[in-house]
């Protein structure tokens, strides 16, 4: 009887313990609106048409345009011991891009992220549906947040972290109406695989990231991208670096040709030092230019607008088989009255001169201000790009100006 009473307890205990422990479901509903007007003068991707989605109030050719988008979302979470739901809705618009008495929207409102993370067991998850593969300093896999529709992949992932490795195995495929869908583009993919593994030690982290992507439209010929690469962290005291080194190889679709990539390559190298109050750095990125005997290299689905300059001359939708790129840059940045302030010079040039005129590209000068309020935060620029001497019929006022308001409330 005493045994029986003493196991009795102790299963109330042991009951009660395991309860306690046991995650109490949660529910957030989160919001965002983030309305960003641009001020732009001719030269670069900015003085598009009007009748473009997303294009300028100014015609092709004109000095300058002005445009205002806006991301707003709305984001729901729920998360009990089994797994993460998250369910984030959003639309993309411009100020006029639909009349004022339109009984139609601009099709722009979708799911942006729908995805479930489930727990498989201790350290171990696989979330599966459409979600952004974002990593490390985003310059192949990232969210591409500054754009207001963002990036993410129709993908599921399986995902182990254990002392201090941390692993991400994951991979999509593409279909529509039970097809292969076409996507000859570098932008977009008919399946894709990778594996990511960090690790880090002490002040060094450590990642490499292997990624495969296969590219067809229409036919029953396609292309295979393979890059791989690692991308390295240290910070020890008031100085910090990192880098990256990735090759590509494979085969690419250019202008309807199929042609191969052998080697080709990015690397890069950024230094930062604070001082007091003052964090100076300095960079180098090299990206491999077409040759007789490959395709140049392309960063792939990364945050391409955080690098090279942020009037998005390389690399956005542009520059994709040309002369690759030197990138050597300098940057200041501080707090002042509140505000983060940052000055970034670039100096463009290319790796193959493909036209026999000089590698130089030009240079770029990008000032940035964020000032955090009370519920909200704005961010607005400036950048100027001065043309070399070597480009005929450039125009003078190639600038940029652009104010960003961001609001992310918390309803639950």
């Amino acid at each position: 009887m005493k045994f029986t009473k003493s196991l009795l307890i102790a299963a109330f205990a042991f009951s009660s313990v395991a309860n306690a422990q046991e995650e109490k479901p949660s529910f957030s509903l989160t919001g965002e609106f983030r309305p960003r007007t641009e001020l732009g003068g001719s030269g670069g991707p900015f003085t598009a048409s009007p009748a473009t989605p997303g294009g300028s109030t100014a015609p092709v050719g004109s000095e300058s345009f002005i445009k205002t988008s806006v991301r707003a979302a709305l984001n729901a979470t729920y998360k009990n011991d089994s797994y993460t739901l998250y369910l984030g809705v959003q639309e993309v618009f411009f100020y006029g891009d639909r009349t004022q008495i339109s009984a139609t929207g601009n099709g722009n409102l979708r799911f942006q992220e729908a995805w479930a993370n489930i727990n498989l067991f201790e350290g171990g998850s696989l979330k599966v549906g459409r979600q952004p593969l974002s990593y490390d300093d985003q310059r192949i896999l990232g969210g591409l947040g500054w754009a207001q529709q963002a990036r993410t992949h129709d993908a599921a992932v399986f995902k182990y972290s254990n002392d201090g490795y941390n692993l991400d195995l994951g991979g999509s495929l593409n279909t529509y109406a039970g097809t292969i869908y076409p996507s000859a583009t570098l932008f977009s993919y008919r399946d894709m695989g990778f594996l990511r593994i960090n690790k880090t030690y002490g002040s060094l982290n450590i990642s490499l990231l292997g990624l495969v992507t296969t590219h067809q439209a229409g036919t029953e010929n396609k292309s295979t991208i393979k890059t791989a690469g690692a991308h390295l962290d240290y910070k020890t005291g008031a100085f910090t670096a990192s880098a990256n080194a990735y090759l590509q190889n494979g085969n690419r679709n250019v202008g309807g040709a199929d042609v191969t990539i052998d080697g080709a390559y990015l690397a890069s190298l950024d230094l930062g030092y604070k001082l007091d109050k003052v964090t100076f750095g300095l960079g180098y990125e090299t990206i491999s230019g077409k040759t007789d005997d490959s395709a140049a290299f392309f960063p792939l689905y990364g945050t391409n607008h955080k690098f090279n300059g942020l009037m998005d001359r390389f690399y956005v939708g542009n520059h994709g088989n040309a002369g690759g790129l030197n990138d050597l840059n300098a940057s200041v940045s501080s707090k002042i009255a509140g505000a983060a302030v940052s000055l970034k010079y670039h100096n463009f040039s290319e790796v193959e001169d493909l036209d026999g005129t000089g590698s130089e590209l030009g240079s770029e000068l990008d000032l940035v201000v964020a000032k955090g309020f009370k519920g909200f935060k704005l961010v607005g620029g400036y950048s100027q790009f001065f043309e070399p001497d070597s480009i005929v019929g450039a125009k003078d006022t190639q600038n940029w100006a652009w104010l960003m308001l961001i609001i992310k409330p918390k309803f639950l």
